[in-house]
């Protein structure tokens, strides 16, 4: 039913208007009396429960960071069945982000390219949200992803960092490190060993007891993600993200003239599924067995989510999908999980 929605009515409107019409409904579900109905119908299953970081995830399946920018729609999140939200992108200066349009689906491949660009309303703003947010005790885990602002310079990325760490890591559950986005000038060089070591040691110390995860691109060459996993095991890291999106464009259906009109950005959605799992595999394999390893990428089905958590995976993450499957794709993950 919601395919057939999507292909006749929402297809019709532009990606970035349509993500910003359905985050004022999830917003609406998160509500009462709607929540309770929500959350009522769409509530995983006890069984799936998964204890890491720390923490209790209702279930093993959440919504990657990207989706809800500026932590405004996690109750309605949680109440559609979502284990955990990362918020995010959020950066210490507020920021609009790339120029529009900057948004655009590949509907053939079930697939989006982004360049948004870290747009949101910065970390006082959203330590603000989330604080009113812990008061009502939302019934989720919230991580927050924290990336570099874009006026600031490469050389001084660690202590703006540092800075949006020490606003939200006491109002995160988990504090996610992002130096893998294709959309800010410079941010993928951060992934150098010699340069994500002092960069990671310091925002670990200004994230205190909040456990700190670092978020890396699937376009590195695997004996680097190797290195990034064994420096974030040396470094006291609890988790690692695997993975952004991807500046790779390697076997779509779409219509080349197509791609190429959409121009520059990070490609999501299920082209990454068989990278996805090869990145998740290169993690696993050079970490311990109680380090928790998120996957992110090409997730769309329930027997998606339980490939991941059966190669290693400890949580799976998913965006993309959501405009694809509709308001309920959590529920039907939940549903199909063994």
């Amino acid at each position: 039913m919601y395919p057939l929605l999507f292909r006749a009515v929402l297809s019709r409107f532009d990606p970035e208007f349509a993500h910003h019409a359905g985050m004022a409904v999830i917003r609406v579900l998160g509500a009462p009396p709607f929540a309770w109905a929500t959350r009522a119908l769409c509530a995983p299953d006890p069984t799936h429960r998964v204890s890491t970081l720390g923490l209790t995830f209702d279930s093993p399946f959440g919504v990657a960071a990207g989706f809800d920018k500026n932590a405004v729609g996690v109750r309605g999140l949680a109440a559609l069945g979502f284990g955990h939200v990362e918020v995010g992108t959020i950066t210490a200066i507020p920021q609009d982000g790339n120029p529009k349009p900057r948004l655009f689906r590949l509907v053939p491949d079930r697939a989006v390219i982004n360049r948004m660009g870290f747009n949101n309303a910065g970390a006082d703003a959203a330590a603000k949200r989330l604080a009113k947010l812990r008061r009502r005790r939302p019934a989720t885990v919230i991580g927050v992803n924290i990336g570099k602002s874009r006026v600031v310079e490469v050389e001084n990325a660690t202590a703006d960092y540092v800075s949006s760490a020490l606003a939200l890591a006491p109002l995160a559950d988990y504090l996610a490190v992002n130096v893998s986005s294709p959309n800010t000038p410079g941010l993928r060089g951060l992934q150098a060993v010699e340069t994500l070591a002092p960069l990671l040691r310091a925002v670990k110390i200004a994230a205190g007891s909040t456990p700190l995860l670092v978020k890396i691109a699937p376009d590195l060459p695997d004996d680097e993600i190797t290195a990034i996993a064994q420096l974030a095991v040396s470094e006291g890291l609890d988790g690692i993200i695997a993975h952004n999106t991807t500046i790779g464009r390697e076997g779509l259906k779409t219509d080349a003239a197509v791609v190429e009109a959409a121009g520059a950005g990070g490609l999501s959605g299920a082209p990454l599924r068989e990278r996805s799992m090869e990145v998740l595999r290169v993690v696993r394999a050079a970490v311990p067995g109680d380090f928790c390893v998120i996957s992110v990428g090409g997730v769309e089905t329930a027997s998606d989510v339980q490939e991941r958590l059966d190669a290693g995976a400890t949580l799976v993450q998913g965006y993309t999908a959501f405009l694809y499957r509709g308001p309920f794709w959590a529920r039907q993950i939940n549903k199909g999980l063994r």
